[in-house]
């Protein structure tokens, strides 16, 4: 039969065709033919790419799937699509029952999804938005059961979603190989955690032992360094956290940062970077910030926040780097070995993004190239410590030598020096004693000054009370005076007419004359107002003796001579006796306001309150004469209240008040603000010494430009043990 050229040619394309879709077939099938042999999955996988994450298994699984071509691991770098994965499993073994293992605890989401013999679907979903318990293998890895017949072939699909970064190292065996290579894998970390831990308990010890800061920031660095790997090996959420998928998810951006912070503050502290490097120590500063802000990031948005944390942690370790060279050019000793350490572990930093972009080839050392190169960095930093401990001891004892012959040298220089000190030294003895004999005379005849103003300040105060008492004596004894004339007078008369009245009661007249004549010479005498007199004279002698006695009471109440022990006295009663002492000096032109409280009695050396008490008034009369000179308007208030412990005394007056300048020294001894000869300046010395004696306290508040000034003391009502045994020298003589 013939056949023309173009259908020959058509037939040819058809079945090219034919045999390619066949072969295409073929090569989607992956062969297991050896259960004693862990097979790699990488080619004869299909894979298809949902960009906007919007698909399920019913709407993917039409999509066209485009074969791997890459060699070695499928590995999608940061993406936030929804990578799918198809391929078909030819199981030509005679165990049924198989695991597949995708060896990438960071990814976020793992569903493998596979159509059973009666056209349902069984969907077996992992990841870190579970938590750890519902894993079907207690692993760190994802592990997934598979059942595939013998001599027969199964479709899988997988869906794969992750935040990080998307690479996917794909096994497929039995079980027991697959524990094999999950237990050689929990082998190595548990040797790194070893390591991590032994580490950490060493540096400790040096910590203890030597109580540097430094190593405080190098344990809590190392702490982080093998959560880091913990995190990324998936032993952090399978030990530390299985039931919080928050913290699964979110540790990829927290531990990084803490890591790095943990990092800085290891360096800063170890090099001491603000010293020997402070211009470049700013850009540690900002170094930090962003890692603050890539923290904000991640937690906001964990796919940005993971690459801005990977970016600024590459930059960051090339920066300080750059800080450590720096400063191991300066001669810093122990950088070199920090400057060493985090060079090989930035160059195990390099291999593994190699690996991860498949230049490197996916296998045991290059997948556990993190763990080995931090090892390495740490055992570095570890000698580095140790070698600082050796570089402070050298310059210790180099100091040391220094320092010994700087001694031996000052010693000489000592000795030869001692010859001349010493004669320079008794003739310094000797001008001393001329001049402690000069101060001791100078001593005498101040402590002689001191007394006899002390002794013009008692008679200043004695001169005022003997002419405020005489005042106050002599009115009530003039009146007496006074009265005793008329008094006499009215007597005389009185006597007279008892004898009138007696001889007019002895004559002969009747009783009628008798009255009339008695009533004519009473009328004479104007008896009615001779009786009114005399009762007037003795009332105001009365009342004159009356006010003398008050004045003596007073008197004594105010010295208290017989009283000059420590003992409980009535405070009201010695203001009040003190008030009536200088009556004279404030009758008639100052206002004086008593407010008493109800107090009790406090213990005390009565006297020398009243002395306070008769300072402080006069200090406010003169001050209140100064500003009214004698015109009204002036006002005393003396007030007293309590409390539980403590008896309250206030001075109030609206005279001319105290200037700024002069607070500080009103209570300064010999300080006065009065003419010459009126005052010694000893009057508040006394009252604030007399008041620290009675372990109470004085102030004062005053406003120059209100006037006025109100004094307030504060006394305790009972005095401790010690004062009472203590010796009850005057006041005066501390002063």
């Amino acid at each position: 039969m013939y056949f023309p050229t173009r259908i020959w040619a058509v037939l040819l394309v058809i079945c090219f065709s034919v045999l390619k879709l066949v072969a295409a077939e073929d090569q989607q099938v992956i062969s297991y033919l050896n259960s004693e042999q862990l097979v790699t999955l990488s080619e004869s996988i299909y894979i298809y790419e949902d960009t906007n994450r919007a698909l399920d298994f019913a709407a993917v699984k039409h999509m066209p799937f485009s074969r791997n071509e890459k060699q070695g691991m499928i590995n999608f770098g940061f993406s936030r699509s929804n990578i799918w994965l198809k391929f078909t499993i030819n199981n030509q073994t005679d165990i049924q029952k198989l695991y597949l293992m995708l060896s990438e605890p960071a990814i976020d989401r793992v569903s493998i999804y596979t159509e059973m013999a009666d056209g349902t679907i069984r969907a077996d979903t992992l990841g870190q938005y579970r938590p750890f318990w519902e894993r079907y293998v207690d692993a760190p890895d994802y592990i997934f059961p598979i059942d595939v017949k013998t001599n027969t072939a199964q479709t899988f699909y997988m869906l794969v979603s992750s935040n990080d970064q998307i690479q996917l190292p794909l096994f497929l065996g039995t079980e027991a190989l697959i524990n094999k290579k999950n237990s050689t894998k929990s082998l190595l970390f548990g040797l790194y955690a070893g390591a991590i831990l032994i580490m950490m308990i060493y540096n400790l010890f040096l910590s203890i032992s030597t109580k540097g800061g430094g190593y405080t920031f190098y344990i809590i660095y190392i702490l982080f360094v093998g959560l880091t790997q913990a995190m990324f090996q998936g032993y952090a959420f399978m030990y530390l956290w299985p039931g919080s998928p928050w913290m699964a998810r979110y540790s990829s951006v927290i531990i990084p940062v803490l890591s790095g912070l943990s990092t800085i503050a290891f360096i800063r502290t170890f090099l001491k970077t603000k010293r020997n490097a402070p211009k470049l120590d700013r850009g540690i500063d900002i170094v930090i910030i962003l890692y603050l802000v890539g923290l904000v990031i991640g937690l906001v948005n964990i796919h940005f926040g993971a690459m801005f944390l990977q970016t600024m942690a590459s930059i960051g370790i090339i920066y300080v780097l750059y800080v450590i060279n720096q400063i191991r050019r300066s001669g810093h000793r122990p950088a070199k070995f920090i400057f060493i350490a985090f060079s090989l572990f930035f160059l195990s930093v390099i291999l593994f993004v190699l690996r991860n972009f498949n230049v490197l080839p996916y296998n045991n050392f290059t997948s556990h190239i993190l763990e080995i190169g931090s090892i390495v960095e740490i055992s570095l930093l570890s000698f580095a410590l140790a070698d600082r401990i050796n570089f402070y001891r050298r310059a210790k004892e180099k100091s040391q030598a220094q320092a010994l012959r700087v001694f031996q040298k000052n010693a000489q220089i000592i000795r030869e020096q001692n010859v001349l000190l010493e004669t320079e030294v008794n003739k310094r003895t000797a001008d001393l004693l001329l001049a402690n004999q000069s101060l001791e005379e100078a001593m005498t005849d101040l402590k002689q000054t001191q007394t006899q103003l002390v002794e013009s300040e008692k008679l200043a105060s004695l001169g005022m009370l003997t002419a405020g008492i005489a005042h106050e004596i002599n009115n009530p004894i003039n009146f007496v005076t006074a009265s005793v004339k008329p008094l006499s007078r009215d007597v005389d008369q009185i006597i007279e007419a008892m004898e009138t009245i007696e001889g007019v009661g002895l004559s002969d007249q009747t009783p009628e004359q008798k009255a009339i004549s008695i009533a004519e010479y009473k009328e004479e005498i104007d008896y009615d107002y001779l009786r009114d007199e005399i009762n007037l004279l003795l009332k105001g002698i009365e009342e004159g003796a009356m006010r003398t006695a008050e004045i003596v009471k007073s008197l004594r109440v105010f010295s208290r001579v017989d009283e000059d022990d420590l003992k409980f006295a009535d405070v009201n009663l010695g203001l009040e006796s003190t008030l009536v002492i200088i009556n004279s000096l404030y009758k008639e032109k100052i206002e004086v306001i008593r407010d008493f409280g109800d107090i009790p009695y406090i213990e005390c050396f009565p006297s020398k309150l009243n002395q306070v008490f008769l300072n402080l008034l006069t200090n406010a009369i003169h001050a209140v004469d100064e500003k009214f000179q004698g015109a009204p308007g002036g006002r005393i208030l003396v007030s007293t209240s309590c409390d539980d412990q403590h008896v309250l005394i206030k001075v109030t007056d609206n005279g001319v008040g105290i200037k700024e300048d002069l607070k500080t020294k009103i209570f300064d001894p010999f300080f006065t603000t009065k003419d010459v000869g009126e005052g010694t300046g000893l009057g508040l010395a006394i009252v604030s010494q007399t008041i620290i004696k009675h372990n109470g306290d004085i102030n004062f508040v005053s406003d120059e430009n209100v006037g006025g000034c109100e004094f307030i003391i504060t006394l305790p009502i009972t005095q401790p043990s010690v004062l009472r045994d203590a010796d009850t020298n005057s006041v005066e003589d501390e002063v």
